[in-house]
């Protein structure tokens, strides 16, 4: 049998935790009551690994809800895995449909293998509050990486997919991706949230809004002065 992909797996703060399978990140938001996976893994192994890591250091706490901030191939490809393990919610904003819709065709055109959609999806929508017992975590829309990305802010935490790197931003060149709406969606949503949230990307290492802010050449104060 194949070798169960090894998972780190480390606290951070304020119940968040930082987990990664053969260095694909997730992320685990545990409340009172309930935890929220977010992103997962681009395999059923690394999902599956995953979520047993999860389960052994967060016990007799069901998993609430698994959510993507958008559906391409390496976020998306091993939530149908996780969603059969664990059976959590998964939600994704309805903009990406299409994407979730073509992941054995997105795999495709980067040598990846099949990948099957979650069986059942519920919607996200700007706005909403995914209830965790007495808190919940906030549904920001963020559209320009996909049609339907969405930030998902928990506190002085948020976690911003593709949308906005550590002095970068995520491609626009893909289907459905639009500079002109990366750019409006990070300035005009994520900006005003505040310079002290911590952002984690899906890609590269953590930053903050105010860094970027001030410094991301892209979308921060220097592109407006060039």
């Amino acid at each position: 049998p194949p070798e169960t992909p090894a998972v780190t797996m480390e606290p951070l703060a304020g119940g968040v935790w930082y987990v990664a399978a053969e260095g694909i990140r997730s992320w685990a938001v545990e409340c009172k009551d309930h935890v929220v996976v977010v992103e997962g893994p681009a395999s059923e192994a690394r999902s599956l690994a995953v979520n047993d890591a999860i389960q052994k250091q967060i016990p007799n706490k069901p998993i609430r809800y698994v959510v993507n901030t958008h559906a391409h191939y390496d976020h998306a490809a091993g939530m149908r895995a996780v969603q059969e393990a664990v059976g959590g919610e998964y939600r994704l904003h309805p903009a990406d449909r299409p994407l979730l819709d073509l992941l054995t065709e997105q795999g495709a055109a980067f040598g990846f293998p099949a990948a099957q959609a979650p069986a059942e999806v519920h919607d996200l929508a700007d706005g909403q509050r995914l209830a965790l017992g007495e808190e919940s975590l906030e549904v920001i829309h963020t559209p320009g990486h996909s049609p339907g990305g969405v930030c998902f802010r928990w506190g002085d935490w948020i976690w911003v997919g593709d949308t906005l790197f550590a002095g970068s931003v995520g491609r626009t060149d893909l289907p459905g991706g639009s500079f002109e709406d990366l750019e409006r969606s990070i300035r005009t949503r994520l900006f005003p949230l505040g310079d002290a949230l911590q952002a984690f990307p899906g890609h590269g290492p953590a930053t903050t809004l105010g860094r970027e802010r001030r410094e991301n050449p892209f979308v921060g104060e220097p592109a407006r002065l060039a």
